[in-house]
């Protein structure tokens, strides 16, 4: 079942995918009989396994005037998660260019506020500088878990759809990263066991805070759907494609990933419990085509105006326009 968040007088409202047309929830619920219709995707994803049931039986027997999705008011499907996880450098083609592998995923997060929907414009300023989408594999939790092993993640993910990671690399290393040089005395073997260092001299130790440059507003297009798991057999072998205005910049797959989305899980949920209706983006495809030749890199959206498309296979398609506000 494919199910998202329209805004219908400035209120939310749960729709659900039939064919190529979005029927109300609510809708389908009071024609079927089957009671009172969660309000938000939040709730639904609380009611657990039984609301997701009688989502399926208001689908089954219900009925509901059809709207077309392009007609839609579309936010976020999951418009307000407790938090955005995403996992930096988790796929093996970038990957492979690091210093020294942690052999863990390497977590960021992103503001939930940064979440826009389908269709929503991503909203440049001068000041960003560089600019990149990352288009990605984003998993909703199902139920608030706490250290699980891997084997138990099917167990706790509700459904899964597709963000785009806009990355600010203007803000990211202009106005979130710092490097210092550190006094001997306070130099310890961690600051420098992850890089390559110029020598017994090389002190310089470097910070880098993905804030500004992850979770600026508009940062988070995602969407239009998130598909309950029962639908997405493996998720670790998606194809993954991205266009800017009907051009193809990018096409890789999910089984491109260094960490699989178990193995994310299962790691995040060792620091930080999970909530449910958490949103966990498991990195980017990257492998370019055409003039595009760095894929998601080779895409400027600090420059570059048009529409940006990205398909996870099986879980729909997702348009942004750029805008660039310092023109009309």
């Amino acid at each position: 079942m494919k199910l998202g968040t329209i805004s219908i007088e400035g209120k939310p409202a749960l729709v659900v995918k039939k064919d190529e047309s979005a029927l109300l929830l609510s809708e389908l619920y009071a024609s079927a009989g089957v009671g009172e219709a969660p309000r938000t995707m939040q709730d639904l994803i609380e009611g657990g396994s039984e609301e997701l049931a009688r989502a399926e039986q208001a689908l089954a027997k219900g009925s509901a005037t059809p709207m077309e999705l392009e007609t839609l008011d579309w936010l976020a499907p999951q418009t307000r998660p407790s938090k955005v996880l995403g996992v930096a450098f988790n796929n093996m083609g970038i990957r492979k260019a690091a210093h020294v592998d942690p052999g863990v995923p390497n977590f960021f997060l992103k503001a939930p506020s940064c979440l826009i929907g389908h269709n929503k414009p991503i909203i440049m300023e001068k000041h960003f500088g560089e600019t990149i989408p990352e288009l990605e594999l984003a998993a909703v939790i199902g139920k608030k878990c706490r250290k699980i092993d891997v084997s138990e993640v099917p167990d706790v993910v509700f459904g899964y759809s597709i963000i785009n990671d806009i990355t600010s690399h203007g803000m990211k290393f202009g106005m979130d990263s710092i490097a210092t040089t550190r006094d001997p005395e306070l130099l310890r073997p961690h600051h420098l066991g992850w890089r390559h260092t110029r020598g017994e001299d090389d002190r310089d130790v470097y910070f880098v805070y993905h804030t500004r440059s992850k979770a600026t507003d508009t940062f988070g297009p995602m969407g239009p759907w998130v598909t309950t798991a029962d639908e997405v057999k493996d998720p670790n072998n998606l194809e993954v494609k991205g266009w800017l205005d009907g051009e193809p910049f990018a096409i890789d797959s999910t089984s491109s990933y260094r960490f699989t989305v178990e193995e994310v899980i299962a790691e995040a949920s060792q620091y930080f419990t999970l909530e449910a209706g958490d949103v966990i983006c498991f990195g980017t495809s990257a492998k370019g085509v055409g003039k595009f030749p760095h894929g998601h890199r080779s895409v400027n959206l600090h420059e570059l105006t048009g529409t940006i498309d990205i398909e996870v296979e099986g879980l729909g398609r997702l348009s942004n326009p750029i805008v660039h506000d310092w023109e009309e």
